[in-house]
């Protein structure tokens, strides 16, 4: 069935009251008034996951979804408390005697809704899930594992700490600019990234620094749009650049994305004719001014300045940065509208990193 986006908890309160579910959250749910409304029904928790999700802890959802017969999954939380209910859904009816990122996957019929925390994964709204197997990023995608329901309750942002805010609403921005600009966008993609674009950009101040619930509002369907978005085309080198830099630096993914995502853009502007796209530079030339009309690079890094959002500080910069070339995925390169070498990532990467 096609996605429902639905505001308020209240309107979930039919689906859920007569199916035991499996309640996958984060640690600071306890402290989250949506607590009180899902504790009036039989269910289950599960928050024995960290930050960046490993796959072990995946297989102990599993068990205990099994275990205790669980009917339905619920996801209450940031990127990592949904990504983990996906991968539960996804590997649930499969068989537990084998590696489940080995067997094939298939729809397992169970119904999953997410109730994001956070405004900028976005990944209530997508058919990507993110785990960690052995050091190495799993990046998981099944078109069954998009929640049923997406519950976009804004009160649930009001005790937000502020760094998680701004790291979040940057990887929203930063998601719609990418997909923009992705050699996968469509008519439909680029809708969802404008829309989310203006949202943020008139909103953020208010979101960040008054912290009043209609901006909260106005972001979190931006990040909304923004997962909508990358749903269709995958996001590009900004991001593929990203993740050894949070592992690296323990740097929140959204704040390792928005330092890599400037470097990319000001590249490709100087590298159109290097373009990529089957469209061709000319197309990718009008992409660009497009979006500068909306946003351009220059103001993204005055948020970052004005949001106190600093850059990595290397202990030994050359080896460093040599094993942040190393990492990136050449795969999820190939999203990207223009062509990136080793010697282009490297050079991005020695600004980047201090």
């Amino acid at each position: 069935m096609e996605q429902i986006i639905i505001k308020k908890l209240e309107q979930i309160r039919p689906i859920i009251e007569e199916r035991r579910f499996l309640l996958v959250h984060s640690g600071a749910y306890k402290y989250l008034k949506v607590k009180e409304f899902f504790d009036e029904f039989p269910h289950v928790e599960f928050s024995g996951f960290t930050p960046n999700p490993l796959y072990e802890q995946v297989c102990e959802g599993v068990k205990l979804f099994n275990e205790e017969k669980c009917e339905m999954i619920i996801a209450v939380g940031g990127g990592s408390a949904i990504d983990v209910a996906k991968c539960i859904k996804l590997y649930c009816k499969m068989n537990n005697q084998e590696n489940y990122l080995q067997q094939e996957t298939f729809d397992s019929g169970v119904m999953l809704i997410a109730v994001p925390t956070t405004a900028g994964s976005g990944s209530e709204s997508t058919r990507h899930a993110v785990i960690y197997y052995k050091e190495d990023k799993q990046s998981i995608s099944h078109i069954s594992i998009v929640p049923d329901y997406a519950v976009l309750e804004a009160a649930v942002l009001k005790t937000l700490p502020d760094y998680q805010k701004k790291c979040t609403m940057m990887d929203a921005l930063s998601q719609a600019i990418e997909s923009w600009w992705s050699v996968n966008s469509t008519d439909t993609s680029i809708k969802y990234s404008i829309e989310a674009i203006k949202a943020v950009k008139s909103n953020w101040e208010e979101y960040i620094f008054e912290n009043t619930e209609e901006s909260a509002e106005r972001i979190l369907e931006a990040s909304n749009l923004a997962g909508r978005a990358i749903n269709i085309t995958a996001t590009t080198a900004a991001h593929a650049m990203s993740y050894k830099i949070t592992s690296m630096y323990e740097l929140p993914h959204g704040h390792a994305v928005a330092v890599c995502l400037p470097e990319v853009w000001e590249y490709m502007m100087g590298h159109v004719e290097d373009c990529i796209d089957c469209r061709g530079a000319a197309y990718l030339q009008r992409t660009l001014d497009h979006i500068s009309t909306l946003i351009d690079v220059g103001l993204y890094r005055s948020m970052l300045e004005r949001m106190e959002m600093k850059y990595p500080v290397s202990r030994n910069k050359v080896t460093e940065v040599e094993a942040l070339v190393n990492s990136v995925n050449p795969e999820r390169l190939k999203n990207n509208p223009v062509g990136l070498s080793a010697d282009a990532l490297g050079k991005m990467y020695g600004r980047i990193v201090q």
